[in-house]
């Protein structure tokens, strides 16, 4: 989180929020770091406690925020944990949605629920993006781990379909590394992880990439470079990589 230095950090897995302000007032002091101003996180529906939230600059303030723990279709509740929607107020006066997810893993049941939930979920992400437009609102951003390739079914309510979302990894701007996936080896098959824009948002794209530096990488972590701290695959940060978008807004 220091090396991408953002303004705004969306965050994947988090127990709850006085854990992540806990995180963010003694851990970025200890790497030189500057600590978020504002940190928040709403509960959601996992029993283990891995919940997505957001941490901002002061010039970047949580304006509102909604959550959708408790939406439902015809089949009951429908996120795994949360689709959190936060508005950021930006310096200009004009608002930035972020949407932060962190859909059904592959894992825990059969291939086909899995794949049923998380298109499930892709539909009402759906269906909240184009509220937004519908209500005139430009910047919008879905985020997080998806835990879907994008070519296939359940994503296609976000990626196809006629969305207008646009994939931050398809940018001319976008630094890959070399690599298309952002979890485990990076691989194709690995790409999970998404900042999606919509279309007046990717138009503001200066530049974005990966930072993989905390990973391990292969099964002797020569894949890319690493930090120095990450001396054994038991000392990653994380098997996910962080995305990262400069946006001219």
């Amino acid at each position: 989180m220091h090396a991408v230095n953002a303004d705004v950090q969306a965050v994947i897995e988090a127990e709850d929020r006085t854990t992540l302000k806990l995180f963010n007032e003694e851990v970025f002091s200890k790497v030189s770091g500057c600590p978020f101003d504002h940190v928040m996180l709403v509960d959601g529906n996992d029993k283990r406690g891995i919940d997505v939230g957001i941490m901002s600059r002061s010039s970047y303030p949580i304006a509102s925020l909604r959550s959708h723990v408790d939406d439902r279709d015809s089949k009951g509740k429908i996120f795994s944990r949360d689709c959190a929607e936060y508005e950021i107020a930006l310096p200009g006066g004009k608002s930035l949605w972020v949407l932060i997810n962190h859909f059904k893993s592959k894992g825990y049941g059969s291939q086909s629920a899995s794949d049923a939930k998380r298109k499930r979920q892709a539909k009402r992400v759906r269906e909240i993006y184009e509220q937004h437009l519908a209500e005139g609102d430009e910047f919008v951003a879905v985020v997080g781990d998806l835990n879907e390739v994008p070519s296939n079914d359940p994503l296609s309510p976000l990626i196809g379909l006629g969305s207008t979302l646009r994939d931050i990894s398809e940018h001319p701007q976008y630094d890959g590394q070399g690599f298309v996936g952002t979890h485990g080896n990076c691989a194709a098959s690995g790409k999970l992880d998404y900042i999606l824009l919509s279309p007046a948002l990717y138009a503001k794209v200066d530049a974005a990439g990966i930072e993989r530096r905390g990973m391990w990488g292969g099964a002797k972590g020569t894949l890319w470079p690493r930090f120095p701290e990450v001396g054994a695959a038991d000392e990653a940060a994380s098997d996910h990589a962080a995305l990262w978008v400069d946006l001219d807004v």
